[in-house]
């Protein structure tokens, strides 16, 4: 069995990767070969069998490349540039969240027209598809996304779903949440405060938060959105119906929650430590999350943290603890 996963240095990819490696098998088959694509790598790979490439997504002939050398059985493409990079810098954007994912789509297309095996495609969308949110949402909610990232991520749900249609790749689409806690550094994600109040209040450091404590916001822990994608290619082709694409369960919170969760997890003066300062831009995008339903979702198996206390905790155990999360 042949894995390929897209973005797999970033921060989820990393974590999938590792699992992956960890376990040594995707849908009851053994991980004969595991290809990792991005554009740098901090790390030499973990195994002979375990293949990182540095390429340019964007180059249709790298990716050819990797379908050449073996059959690809399974893909878990995660590589995007996400809200706020893709607002200010449009044509890369495109090139990656657009070009690229309908590049990775056709070379599948080309295996099984060739008599190769259909591969099964894991597509890492995001719950910017939503845009704007009615008072509830739920599996009918329609799509109206608001950045430029929403509206790629949206498109790439099409397609996942008219290749898997059309019998080219079996297709699963994840709307992923706010993914918790990541490193600190310039990410080009507006969302990135989620991440620094846990971690700052989490060390006892002051933190700014750009909303109000009312705000409330969707997140998943690290270990449980890739507890979802492994899932995801685990799971019967049937039981996502003709419609692949689903949002994630997830847990809701507010700003202050969350505050009080990070000070009584790791005894820390954290509503002393924070400071409010509402930004009307990120209370609107990341403020203002109403209660959702996902039962299409739930009645497949994918599942959220359980509470906000393990999701905190899990949040910021470090990539370490991964494994040992089921």
């Amino acid at each position: 069995m042949h894995v390929v996963v897209t973005g797999a240095a970033g921060y989820v990819g990393r974590a999938l990767a590792h699992r992956l490696l960890d376990a040594g098998f995707l849908a009851s088959q053994e991980i004969d070969y595991l290809t990792l694509l991005d554009r740098t790598f901090d790390s030499p790979p973990a195994t002979a069998t375990t293949m990182q490439r540095t390429i340019d997504l964007t180059d249709s002939a790298h990716l050819r490349a990797i379908f050449r050398e073996r059959p690809v059985d399974a893909i878990f493409h995660l590589a995007s540039i996400p809200g706020g990079t893709a607002e200010r810098q449009y044509a890369l954007a495109r090139s990656v969240n657009l070009d690229a994912t309908l590049s990775l789509l056709e070379l599948c297309q080309a295996q099984v027209d060739g008599g190769g095996p259909m591969p099964l495609f894991v597509f890492a969308s995001s719950i910017a598809t939503l845009g704007m949110l009615p008072d509830v949402v739920d599996d009918n909610t329609p799509m109206r996304p608001r950045m430029t990232y929403g509206a790629h991520k949206r498109i790439g749900e099409i397609l996942v779903d008219d290749f898997t249609r059309r019998g080219w790749v079996d297709g699963r689409s994840l709307r992923l949440p706010g993914v918790l806690a990541r490193p600190p550094g310039r990410t080009g994600q507006l969302s990135a405060f989620l991440s620094d109040l846990m971690r700052e209040l989490a060390g006892g450091r002051p933190f700014t938060c750009p909303t109000g404590p009312s705000a409330t916001t969707w997140a998943s822990s690290l270990p449980c959105v890739v507890d979802n994608l492994v899932f995801a290619a685990s799971a019967p082709s049937d039981a996502f119906a003709s419609e692949r694409a689903l949002t994630l369960p997830t847990l809701r919170f507010s700003m202050q929650e969350a505050v009080d969760a990070v000070g009584r997890i790791f005894n820390t003066p954290a509503r002393e430590l924070v400071r409010w300062a509402p930004n009307a831009q990120i209370e609107a995008l990341f403020g203002a999350f109403p209660p959702l339903s996902t039962h299409r979702a739930d009645a497949i198996g994918f599942r959220n943290d359980g509470d906000l206390d393990r999701l905190v905790r899990r949040a910021l155990a470090g990539e370490d603890s991964l494994m040992s999360y089921s």
